[in-house]
């Protein structure tokens, strides 16, 4: 026998059944208020992932993003897998496994010539983005400026304005992409919090010089201000030149958070580790930050890493790898309608396309993908006001065969 209750028929009614059961009916979120108050109003989706949506729509070859198409050692491999059968699955410590930190102290001091405590001054990070978004965050408040170096990569910016504090320009200028280091001192103001640096640069691929790093310590020895010093590509340098690190200079190194990747140097973009070094006394705020943002970061990657980063020759005969592939691509195009300057670090090169159109890069990076079949980022999107340098930015760390059909193309132009 089944009863039915007619709610309408209790001697309440409807409205005590909702206040008894507590329903409610609701109403519809007001996301246009929401949106209006974004904190990031002016960013959209990255130039990184709409030109990769289009390469792949259009079966381009894909030179835009700076990954490579080849595989990573099968040693590092196999450390990996390793260390996973071996049970380091669960949680590393927050600062990094410290045999990694001990590795890493003795490489950098052995390369630069500076010691860091590998317990309180060097913290493993979820890539070197992490590092820079940790460092910002934990020392950028609203007002404070931070001086930004033009063109750069697209994460600076936006950890900046998240934190209240506001951009401040110093525009480079194409094609050699130099810093004028009188014009930066004029940026400096009694607000200037922290300098953002980058060196091998992306997108240029120069290298600041000895006499470069000289420039900066005088400018900021008087001053309190931080450097962040994104180093990525600190092992992908050309022509016998030599990183200049902000490690090496003492008065730089005091101020510095050093920010490095692992994915950049051994072909592992996608495992997310990298790693940051500063002072005990910066440190300890950056792992504040750390701590409640990701914690810790890939276990048994780190323990490979360890390993493999005993065999130094693992990480300094990048230099020749690299400009192998650089050379290759140069010399293919030499006869080409583009002009260029031969990459001094990364595996970036700048191509002058303005013998072949004066389209916005934009326009003529989409024209490339869609008739052409080969995809390459447009440097406006790093440049101060979106400033057309016609340059386009292609990336040689792939297959040798990868590259001679890029080549091919470009020649054709």
């Amino acid at each position: 026998m089944h009863l039915k209750w007619n709610v309408e028929a209790q001697p309440f009614g409807w409205a005590f059944f909702m206040s008894v059961f507590k329903i409610h009916t609701f109403t519809s979120m007001n996301y246009e208020h929401l949106i209006n108050a974004s904190k990031l109003p002016d960013v959209k989706t990255t130039i990184f992932t709409t030109i990769g949506n289009l390469a792949r729509k259009h079966d381009a070859i894909d030179l835009s993003q700076g990954f490579p198409n080849f595989e990573a050692d099968e040693k590092l491999k196999s450390l990996v897998s390793h260390a996973i059968h071996q049970g380091y699955n669960q949680y590393a410590p927050m600062p990094g496994y410290f045999g990694l930190r001990e590795i890493i102290s003795d490489k950098i001091n052995t390369l630069h010539n500076k010691h860091y405590n590998p317990e309180k001054e060097i913290t493993v990070t979820i890539g070197a983005t992490e590092a820079i978004f940790t460092a910002i965050t934990a020392f950028i408040s609203k007002g404070d400026e931070v001086i930004v170096i033009k063109p750069a990569y697209d994460c600076y910016e936006p950890a900046i304005l998240l934190n209240g504090g506001i951009p401040v320009y110093v525009q480079l200028n194409a094609p050699d992409y130099s810093i004028d280091w009188e014009a930066f001192q004029e940026k400096i103001t009694s607000k200037t919090k922290m300098v953002i640096l980058n060196t091998p640069h992306n997108p240029s691929g120069t290298v600041l010089s000895k006499w470069d790093m000289e420039q900066l310590q005088t400018i900021l020895k008087p001053t309190n201000i931080i450097l962040l010093s994104d180093e990525v590509y600190e092992h992908i340098i050309f022509d016998d030149q030599a990183h200049e690190s902000a490690s090496r200079y003492p008065e730089l190194a005091q101020r510095s958070f050093v920010c490095a990747s692992f994915g950049k140097t051994f072909h592992v973009t996608d495992w997310k580790v990298g790693y940051c070094v500063a002072p005990n006394e910066l440190m300890a705020e950056f792992r504040k930050v750390h701590q409640f943002a990701v914690f810790c970061v890939d276990h048994p990657v780190q323990r490979a890493l360890a390993t493999y980063l005993q065999n130094p020759s693992n990480y300094l005969h990048l230099n020749d790898f690299y400009q192998e592939k650089r050379d290759l691509f140069l010399i293919g195009i030499k006869s080409s309608k583009f002009k260029y300057k031969p990459s001094q670090g990364t595996y970036f090169q700048l191509l002058d396309y303005s013998a072949i159109s004066t389209e916005f890069d934009e326009a003529m990076g989409e024209r490339l993908i869609k008739q052409n079949g080969i995809a390459s980022i447009p440097i406006s999107s790093f440049n101060v006001e979106n400033r057309n340098d016609h340059m386009l930015r292609f990336c040689f760390a792939k297959k040798t065969a990868t590259l001679e059909k890029a080549i091919e193309i470009l020649n054709s132009l």
